[in-house]
């Protein structure tokens, strides 16, 4: 049974307030597996559990990269309820290494609910599309020592815009490769996602295909590949500061079919956009369609991530509360 723990005073409070512990206690275990869906009739609605990205904590500053273990004992004493591991942000993939974070989690009581990984599958090279395939399906396997249940996962950019921060000055639209149409791409990447979702199947490891430029630019264009696999183990994770135009009618095209949810903050300024999302909104409209599954917050402003981080929590608490 997973338990997602770190719940704050005030939530304890609310609960006890409204006579809800039990039902609380029985609904801890549905946010742990990823994509639990709408509430039967007569059954209380209970709060969203939040979580954080370790990626909060770093945000790829070269002089501020902190390692996981300190991450989850800081996101404990915050109190969040899990933590999403960005794999790019692990030390060593050993299992020893993936034993000792699981351990620092459950004696900080707290969760380890994501995993955050990076692969393309958008090359002409067929080798290259083997690498991310079997990159892709190591991740799995790491996720699934850690007991965690969902993995986010990337179409893959183009390539064709070489800075990062050219991209965002471009909003995150780049060319398609010469003489490559979109068809053909989507074909690279559904067929690649369909052989990691097999792994991910035996695993038990939710795969969650975010809209994060590439061919994910678009909800159309992740539910294009989650509609053409139809496996329950591929769903959606949806990131809300991905949708830089209307993110809203975006967010809720995929909302049905979404395992986690990726909350974006910018205290401070972000480093590359600042996006102004009203949470309120953006959660009522989750709640519409029986979303009681992980909240992850990705931190990504300017302000320091020790007093930034504290005031995201308070902002998805009040959002996302039953």
């Amino acid at each position: 049974m997973w338990y997602a723990g770190g719940m704050n005073h005030s939530r304890r409070s609310l609960l006890a307030t409204a006579g809800l512990a039990a039902v609380a206690v029985a609904g801890r275990r549905e946010p742990c597996l990823a994509g639990a869906r709408a509430v039967p009739a007569g059954r209380v609605e209970t709060t969203n559990p939040i979580g954080i990205s370790t990626y909060s904590f770093w945000r790829f500053n070269e002089d501020s990269k902190v390692e996981i273990a300190e991450c989850i004992r800081q996101s404990a004493g915050m109190g969040f309820d899990g933590v999403e591991i960005l794999h790019m942000q692990m030390e060593k993939e050993d299992n020893a290494y993936c034993q000792s974070l699981k351990r620092e989690a459950h004696l900080s009581g707290v969760c380890l609910m994501g995993f955050s990984t990076h692969q393309s599958f958008i090359s002409e090279d067929a080798a290259v599309r083997q690498r991310n395939i079997d990159h892709t399906k190591r991740c799995i396997d790491l996720a699934a020592r850690m007991g965690i249940p969902t993995m986010r996962i990337n179409t893959g950019r183009w390539g064709t815009t070489k800075s990062f921060d050219e991209l965002m000055a471009n909003r995150g639209i780049e060319p398609p490769l010469p003489g490559v149409s979109e068809d053909t791409a989507f074909g690279w990447v559904t067929d690649a996602i369909a052989e990691c979702v097999k792994a991910a199947a035996d695993a038990g490891v939710v795969l969650g295909l975010e809209n994060h430029w590439g061919l994910g630019l678009t909800p159309q264009g992740v539910l294009r590949i989650v509609n053409a696999i139809k496996s329950p183990w591929l769903m959606c994770t949806s990131d809300t500061g991905c949708f830089l135009e209307d993110p809203y009618d975006r967010l809720e095209m995929m909302a049905d079919q979404t395992c986690l949810i990726q909350a974006k903050t910018y205290f401070g300024g972000g480093k590359w956009y600042t996006l102004e999302l009203d949470y309120p909104r953006i959660a009522a409209m989750y709640r519409k369609h029986g979303y009681r599954g992980w909240v992850s917050l990705e931190y990504e402003g300017k302000e320091d991530w020790s007093t930034a981080i504290p005031k995201s929590l308070d902002v998805l608490r009040a959002a996302f509360k039953a």
